[in-house]
């Protein structure tokens, strides 16, 4: 059976509804979708982007290039396409929280969800950090987030911190929890039987022996050493300068990168278009486009669906091997 996944639009007055739209116009042999969000805004972008779509009943079936099942999460107040309101964030919260349920139920095998707009949800009274976080919450687990496309994965160990806290947020146990859970999401979501994992250093030339700093000699390489025996292959710590040339690419099937702007400056270079994010460690799969609202294009016609559509590809693709697994 093809896997069932759920799709959030995210943000209403950004492009992440006439993306779900586009991708409703294609037929699909992987999965099946069932969308989690406002009718009237879909509807808005399908009249936008003069293309069909025709919302269905959940428990229906999409044979048509527009058919789009859909359970309604509807807006709290009228949407315009280029600006935001903070009455429709308890909206975008329960449509991300109604489909991460479903997963978690086993109702739908995995999730794939639109561009959200974090100052929007906040001003809407929710403390909100990133979909990330708030999926970990509801799962009760441990996450890393990597991104990838059809170049590189990249996985971090920080995420969203200043970079003068980097440092101390990258200990022992941190790193220990991240490369596992990458492993381990390399192995079981990506089929890969033993995956090399290239490990960055913090520092630049990754401490030049101690004298550009010491996170290498004194966190780094004892974290790998002691995954080392537990079998795990790690290569590092690698200076990110170098770790990315093509020739040492092929060698690796991720890297680890220390901080956000370490890594993903590389990926988004080598393939913005079709880059993905992924959150590991979850009980089932969840993938992300890697781009924003770009509330300046919302409505406009003009968005590129490319990620969304490498969103679904991958998350049915993981969700697949997942229920190979068993």
């Amino acid at each position: 059976m093809k896997p069932a996944l759920a799709l959030v639009p995210g943000e209403p007055a950004g492009i992440g509804p006439e993306l779900c739209v586009r991708l409703a116009q294609q037929p699909r042999s992987d999965c099946e979708l069932l969308a989690f969000g406002d009718a009237d805004t879909l509807q808005a972008a399908a009249r936008a982007l003069d293309l069909p779509l025709r919302l269905l009943e959940a428990s229906d079936t999409a044979n048509l290039p527009g058919d789009l099942r859909l359970r309604p999460v509807p807006n709290a107040v009228s949407n315009l396409f280029g600006s935001t309101n903070p009455g429709n964030a308890r909206a975008v919260i329960d449509a991300l929280n109604a489909a991460s349920d479903a997963c978690l139920r086993g109702e739908l095998d995995g999730l794939v969800t639109g561009p959200v707009h974090k100052a929007a949800i906040n001003a809407g009274g929710i403390a909100y950090t990133g979909t990330t976080e708030l999926l970990a919450e509801r799962a009760g687990c441990d996450v890393v987030m990597m991104l990838a496309n059809d170049v590189v994965r990249v996985a971090l160990a920080t995420t969203h911190l200043p970079l003068r806290a980097v440092a101390d947020a990258i200990d022992r146990n941190t790193l220990l929890r991240v490369l596992r859970i990458t492993e381990q999401a390399l192995r079981n979501d990506f089929g890969i039987a033993r995956p090399v994992i290239a490990v960055l250093g913090l520092n630049p030339h990754a401490g030049e022996s101690g004298h550009l700093g010491r996170e290498e000699i004194e966190v780094i390489e004892p974290v790998l050493e002691t995954l080392r025996e537990e079998g795990l292959r790690l290569v590092g710590p690698l200076p990110a300068d170098t770790a990315f040339l093509p020739q040492k690419l092929t060698g690796f099937d991720a890297v680890l990168a220390m901080y956000h702007d370490q890594g993903l400056p590389v990926l988004k270079y080598s393939g913005f278009e079709r880059a993905v994010n992924l959150t590991l460690g979850l009980p089932y799969p969840r993938v992300a486009v890697d781009h924003g609202t770009a509330l300046d294009l919302a409505g406009k016609g003009v968005a590129d669906p490319s990620s969304l559509f490498a969103a679904v590809e991958t998350c049915a693709r993981i969700a697949a091997q997942r229920k190979l697994a068993g």
